[in-house]
């Protein structure tokens, strides 16, 4: 291969790793306001009196539980792709 195509190939590469851990990093701010959220809720859950204000504050807690769950998963998602990006720039420098 020549040069100019490698060099672009490697480009390329450092480009997606940059913007992969760019997103892995929002999604991991995204999961921190998500657990602060549910932290915040649970100590107004013990000033709460009312049952339907105890109730609404369990299903945003759910939701909130949820959308970590969700966050997790795109989190390994992008680990994996970060890894394989990572193998094959290094592979490309040899």
């Amino acid at each position: 291969m020549s040069i100019n195509f490698t060099k672009a190939i490697v480009n390329r590469l450092q480009r997606e790793i940059a913007e992969i851990e760019s997103k892995s990093i929002n999604e991991k701010n995204k999961k921190d306001k998500a657990q602060s959220k549910i932290n915040q809720l649970q100590r107004d859950m013990k000033l709460s009196q009312s049952h339907s204000d105890l109730s609404s504050k369990m299903t945003r807690i759910n939701k909130l539980n949820e959308e970590i769950k969700t966050i997790n998963r795109v989190q390994a998602d992008l680990a994996k792709q970060l890894l394989t990006k990572k193998a094959s720039l290094q592979q490309h420098l040899i």
